[in-house]
């Protein structure tokens, strides 16, 4: 697949977030064309990542919530090189800036919690040039907006979205995608 990452969010807005097999098997057999792993172990991430890739979906692994990986660089490598995925997800910049520069896509994870958590964030950006910056909570319109003013990149909404209204109201306020653990949004 050589679509750009806005390309492909834009084809697949709403992206299912999954935290055990339960979950990846839903997952698996609904519309959505990514899905973020949020967990694992160095024993089994190459096994759940290969069932995202038989499914014809795309996986991207959260690299901080793999067990028995380190938050060094060569957590990265390891993906990259043991597994099928197309990307991480990482709160570490120096994880997303070796995730780019392996040609993984590479999705900045960052909760704003307050002011300085938004400029920390605004500074990462510029430094580490992220392929798309994953927000949460993602039931923060007016933040998402501001952050759709300040970057030219992907943001996916994610955290505390619980309903449909949640989910229009990010992709409303500027959202490109929303990430969600919550099954019955996986359709809206």
């Amino acid at each position: 697949m050589n679509k750009n990452l806005s390309d492909i969010l834009a084809d697949s807005p709403v992206i299912a977030a999954v935290k055990d097999e339960k979950g990846l098997t839903k997952a698996l057999s609904s519309d959505c064309g990514i899905i973020f792993i949020l967990y694992g172990n160095i024993c089994n991430i190459n096994d759940i990542v290969d069932k995202v890739d038989r499914a014809s979906k795309i996986a991207i692994v959260h690299a901080d919530l793999v067990n028995g990986l380190s938050m060094k660089e060569v957590a990265v490598d390891y993906i990259k090189s043991a597994t099928k995925a197309r990307g991480i997800i990482s709160t570490k910049p120096l994880l997303v800036k070796r995730a780019k520069e392996l040609g993984l896509i590479a999705i900045q994870r960052t909760f704003v919690i307050d002011s300085i958590a938004y400029n920390n964030m605004m500074k990462q950006v510029k430094e580490y040039e992220p392929d798309a910056i994953e927000i949460l909570p993602g039931v923060m319109p007016s933040v998402t907006a501001d952050v759709r003013k300040a970057v030219d990149l992907p943001i996916i909404a994610s955290g505390l979205l619980r309903n449909k209204k949640d989910v229009v109201a990010a992709l409303d306020a500027g959202a490109d995608a929303i990430s969600t653990t919550a099954e019955d949004l996986w359709s809206v």
